[in-house]
């Protein structure tokens, strides 16, 4: 084996931070070079280096935010269509993991040593990759402040049962969408609790994992509704079923975001960014990931 071709980049922060003593011990036994985060950002950093240096596997020990630094950094070098990235999840949600069929720290050394490697999409926000979400609205704003146990409890609906609690302040969003579907050409306009694009996560029908190898991504649009409801639906699970009045679904493979007056702060794998206009994207089949056995390639 090339030295430095298997590289586990690491943040010990993420989580309880339980997982920082032993998680590298467990790597380097399987053949990984080690690397650590200090700070916010040095997981693009670190993933760019290991693209430059065409290391072969990546493991991510952390959580969604620090998968996506490693994507940014391992993007910005070129290198994205070139490695099989894995993820060893340390993080509160990891919604990822929970996607791809990898249960916990331990299993996700295993599946990044010997798992089951696919072909999967990326999505593209104005050129920065994602592989879980991105969203904008009140689950944007609120993601910053959503307790750890509501995280762990609810997944992505967390988000929403947090921001209930300050949506008698939220003014909503004025946004105008336009998208290519499955369908054919698709607009929509209007005032918008939130909207949420998925490239793993599904938004309707019973949520959960969607197909990352489809070329599409599923986009939910949440009218504005009063907060008693939204607390409603969003603790009932029933927010995003296919039925719920109010609830705009399409699965598309381009789609771009116009914001009326002032520009939509979007949370990008739980990266926070603010656009005037955001445009939508997804490579098809770009990067090899490693899944777990319960992983599936086409769900429902």
């Amino acid at each position: 084996m090339q030295l430095g071709s298997r590289r586990c980049i690491l943040n010990p922060a993420s989580g309880d931070g339980e997982h920082a003593d032993y998680v590298p011990r467990l790597m380097r036994a399987r053949g990984f070079e080690v690397s650590e985060t200090a700070a916010a950002g040095d997981g693009v950093e670190l993933g760019r280096a290991a693209g430059e240096a065409g290391a072969s596997k990546v493991a991510v020990c952390g959580g969604d935010g620090t998968i996506n630094e490693v994507v940014r950094g391992l993007a910005a070098a070129g290198h994205l269509g070139d490695v099989t990235l894995s993820v060893v999840p340390a993080g509160t949600a990891n919604l990822l993991a929970r996607n791809i069929g990898v249960s916990d720290v331990e299993h996700g050394v295993d599946v990044a040593d010997t798992g089951t490697t696919r072909t999967v999409d990326v999505g593209l926000a104005d050129g920065e990759p994602f592989l879980v979400s991105c969203i904008a609205g009140l689950p944007a704003d609120a993601s910053v402040a959503t307790s750890g146990a509501l995280k762990e409890r609810f997944g992505t609906l967390a988000f929403l049962v947090t921001g209930a609690q300050e949506a008698l302040e939220f003014d909503g969003l004025h946004i105008d969408v336009d998208a290519v579907g499955v369908d054919g050409p698709f607009t929509w306009e209007g005032e918008a609790l939130c909207l949420l694009v998925g490239n793993s996560r599904q938004f309707v029908g019973e949520g959960g994992q969607a197909d990352m190898e489809d070329g599409l991504l599923d986009v939910a649009i949440v009218e504005r509704m009063p907060p008693t409801n939204l607390v409603a639906e969003a603790v009932g699970h029933r927010l995003f079923a296919a039925d719920t009045p109010g609830v705009t679904h399409v699965r598309a493979e381009e789609i771009s975001v116009t914001g009326h007056h002032e520009p939509i702060t979007f949370s990008r794998d739980g990266e926070l960014s603010t656009h005037d206009t955001l445009a939508l994207t997804v490579e098809t089949q770009v990067l090899d990931l490693r899944v777990g056995p319960d992983y599936d390639p086409t769900p429902e």
